[in-house]
């Protein structure tokens, strides 16, 4: 069976988090992702983070860039922007996580390019736009969950702005990205027209408001935090406290909250009229949630725990991280990834979630930097090594051997 984007050529100028985390995921589905990276900075930063870094190699790295291909090249330079018009007319997409002014400063736009490839798709991911008073401005996950009000959210009520404790953003717009540019990648092949396509870090998240801000722009509704992470217009529905731990209970539902009534022996409370429906149960949300607490407390999160699943309560342990790669699920489900690097040794990594037939099930480790720099040429440029060489004496690909 073919992989479902094997016939995708990708040319990413992306570094960091966000930009190889969307591209990462289609390569995963069979996309050839060809990293340009630029010679005279060592190429992408997320080769050198730490902790588990060695020399241009680093765990973070091969999180987000296995199954890729590398290039160096110097695109400020006269042949190293050569090179590249000459690989553009074998891609589908350029694909970059610059600021927002970035792409056109580089002139990787549609309009810099469609001459060279009419159906060329031009994807910019960056901290605000293209376009508007912050798009020259550095966009990082951390201003942009302080910014879209996702800080404000988050935490206990009497506790600082505080961030998720992912880099939430960052990920989420690079899924964005991708599946805005696999949208205009299907429209350039049905129509013949490429164009561009602007995501960026604040409106993705300002996006992910979601109904908190339609509730503030419709009606004027301030959000407000809630204790214990409990959902803002739903009880019971959040974190609650075991002898021992914590657990998850979501009763989203009429039906969840008498089975967890039956299931933990406080039947009484339905009838209670502070408790009996979902709208009494808001009105009345810190005297209900002390009542499960009180129970709750009394045994350890182990007793509970297949109690609540017998009664079919939607509920969760909360995990550390540990505990959620070696969860049951984790294991039936085959989601840990095992890749041989040859600096790093032994890297286990989890799969991508979009499964598919013909989704990678072996991960290849993630390039070297340049790595791939003859063999991309030769393929999709279609030069001889005559021609490599010299464009590399004349310092097209920087400090990088080809």
């Amino acid at each position: 069976m073919r992989r479902p984007l094997e016939d995708v050529t990708i040319l990413a100028i992306e570094q960091y988090g966000a930009g190889p985390w969307g591209t990462v995921h289609l390569a995963d589905l069979g996309a050839r992702i060809i990293k340009l990276e630029d010679p005279g900075s060592k190429g992408d930063i997320g080769r050198y983070v730490p902790p588990f870094q060695e020399g241009e190699d680093s765990l973070f790295f091969e999180t987000f860039c296995h199954n890729k291909e590398s290039i160096s090249i110097d695109l400020r330079s006269p042949e190293g922007r050569a090179t590249f018009e000459r690989l553009v007319p074998s891609a589908d997409a350029v694909f970059s996580n610059l600021r927002g002014d970035g792409p056109g400063k580089l002139k990787i736009l549609y309009d810099d390019l469609k001459h060279l490839n009419p159906a060329l798709v031009c994807c910019s991911l960056s901290g605000f736009g293209m376009t508007g008073p912050r798009a020259a401005e550095g966009g990082y996950d951390y201003i942009a969950q302080g910014m879209a009000g996702w800080m404000s959210l988050t935490g206990d009520p009497d506790g600082p702005p505080t961030k998720s404790g992912l880099s939430l953003v960052d990920m989420s717009t690079g899924y964005a990205a991708a599946l805005a540019l696999m949208c205009a990648l299907w429209r350039a092949r049905r129509d013949g027209e490429g164009c561009d396509v602007d995501v960026s870090l604040f409106e993705t998240a300002l996006n992910l408001d979601m109904y908190v801000s339609t509730w503030h722009l419709s009606r004027g509704w301030e959000p407000i935090r809630t204790r214990n992470s409990a959902h803002p217009s739903v009880v019971p529905f959040g974190n609650f406290p075991t002898s021992d731990g914590w657990v998850v209970i979501a009763c989203p539902k009429q039906k969840f909250f008498e089975k967890l009534a039956g299931a933990i022996g406080v039947e009484w409370m339905l009838a209670d009229e502070r408790f009996a429906t979902m709208a009494s149960r808001l009105e009345n949300r810190d005297a209900c949630t002390a009542e499960l607490e009180h129970v709750l407390t009394t045994q350890a999160t182990d007793h509970w725990l297949p109690i609540l699943a017998a009664a079919d309560v939607p509920s969760g342990p909360i995990y550390s991280v540990a505990q959620a790669v070696a969860d049951p699920q984790t294991i039936a489900r085959d989601l840990i990834a095992e890749t041989e690097h040859p600096v790093l040794g032994t890297v286990r990594q989890v799969r991508s979630p979009l499964r598919m037939p013909g989704a990678a099930e072996k991960l290849n480790p993630a390039p070297k930097r340049g790595e791939h720099t003859r063999l991309v040429l030769q393929q999709l440029a279609g030069m001889d090594d005559t021609e490599i060489d010299a464009l590399a004496k004349a310092g097209a690909f920087g400090d990088v051997d080809v």
